[in-house]
């Protein structure tokens, strides 16, 4: 039965409370458990709307139904969610910015072609005027469309959010940059491109936050986290390097992230475990989505569990993986669970059921 306008705001108070509990202690009651349904891509039929000259109110329509579809999953199941209207993109956009070509594909996000080949070219760069940059302003162009359709208090995804690191990667040939990483003569390079990645970063999400406080500061997988937290930043490209050249060329700037915005959350798909405990090092690394590597996920409770560790925010996991992170993980560590591409309010509600089951006592 659809519950009432009234109740499912009650409903979604409730989620409020819960997750930001959950995300500002040390304990929780029990594991959040998400039912994201099947969303539109946002790039199918019209293409990628941050690097089109149509209007953006063309992806509109779009926008609101993957919110409305949250809306009735949340009506229909009662799960732990906070439907977000999403801004979702593709990684190209900071990249993008900077001036390289993205290169469009019928069924996939936009990707961005690196530009730079030397350390010269590198450093010939500016850090780019958002208001300059249509793969960047048309991002406040669509938000500001959503809130207008549906209101200023509706809570918004944001887009993807790569570390200066992972950017500098697509602006420069990636083997040319890790060649220059190792070359005493252009290894400065390399760190004065990350900076300015990351600076465009810094001021892409200040100002964003300020237009939209409403937004939420997780972007993989959508989901709300309290606004006011730090952004979560995509760091792949860790998983290829040494534990020395992680700590020289990204961990400063993932400590200056965490330092500017108060705190940071991580997404990460690489098989990078041998960078966990450098990972440790980042002040204030508030919640962490991990991809499953090789070894699967049980290896994030090595480093990364009981009191004072970063909430696990995990969707794309089979029940039995779910379960037996549940059983292993020491007292105190956070979890939330996603189910990503939920078709039908009864799957999800048998899931639910499921999950509910493992975690009473």
């Amino acid at each position: 039965m659809t519950e009432s306008p009234k109740t499912l705001s009650g409903l979604i108070e409730r989620n409020r409370s819960f997750l930001t509990e959950l995300y500002q202690g040390d304990r929780a009651s029990r594991p959040a458990f998400i039912c994201l349904p099947v969303q539109l891509d946002a790039f199918e039929g019209l293409g990628d709307f941050t690097v089109s000259d149509k209007p953006v109110e063309q992806w509109l329509p779009r926008t609101i139904e993957n919110y409305t579809r949250q809306i009735k999953m949340l009506e229909a199941v009662g799960d732990d969610a906070v439907p977000c209207a999403p801004l979702s993109t593709g990684t190209h956009i900071y990249a993008a910015a900077f001036g390289c070509r993205v290169h469009t594909h019928p069924d996939n996000n936009p990707s961005a072609i690196p530009m730079v080949r030397t350390a010269a070219q590198a450093d010939d760069l500016e850090t780019p005027d958002i208001w300059k940059s249509p793969s960047l302003y048309r991002i406040f162009e669509l938000a500001g469309a959503t809130q207008k359709e549906l209101g200023k208090d509706v809570p918004l995804s944001c887009p993807d959010a790569q570390s200066g690191f992972d950017t500098a990667c697509l602006v420069w040939n990636k083997e040319d940059l890790f060649c220059a990483m190792m070359d005493q003569q252009e290894k400065d390079s390399v760190k004065r491109l990350t900076q300015k990645c990351g600076d465009l970063l810094k001021t892409f999400h200040q100002e964003l936050v300020r237009q939209f406080p409403t937004i939420s500061p997780h972007h993989c997988p959508p989901i709300w986290t309290p606004p006011g937290h730090g952004p979560q930043v995509s760091n792949d490209e860790c998983g290829s390097m040494s534990v020395a050249a992680f700590e020289e060329f990204c961990l400063p700037e993932l400590i200056d992230l965490s330092e500017t915005f108060g705190d940071i959350s991580m997404h990460c798909c690489a098989n990078a475990e041998h960078q966990f405990p450098s990972f440790r090092k980042i002040p204030n690394f508030f919640a962490f989505n991990r991809v499953a590597s090789k070894r699967g996920y049980l290896p994030i409770l090595e480093h990364f569990s009981g009191p004072g560790s970063p909430v696990h925010v995990l969707g794309w996991l089979g029940d039995d993986q779910t379960a037996s992170l549940l059983r292993a993980a020491p007292a105190g560590t956070r979890f939330i669970f996603v189910r990503m591409g939920t078709e039908s309010a009864g799957d999800s509600r048998a899931w639910l059921d499921k999950m509910h089951a493992l975690t009473r006592p």
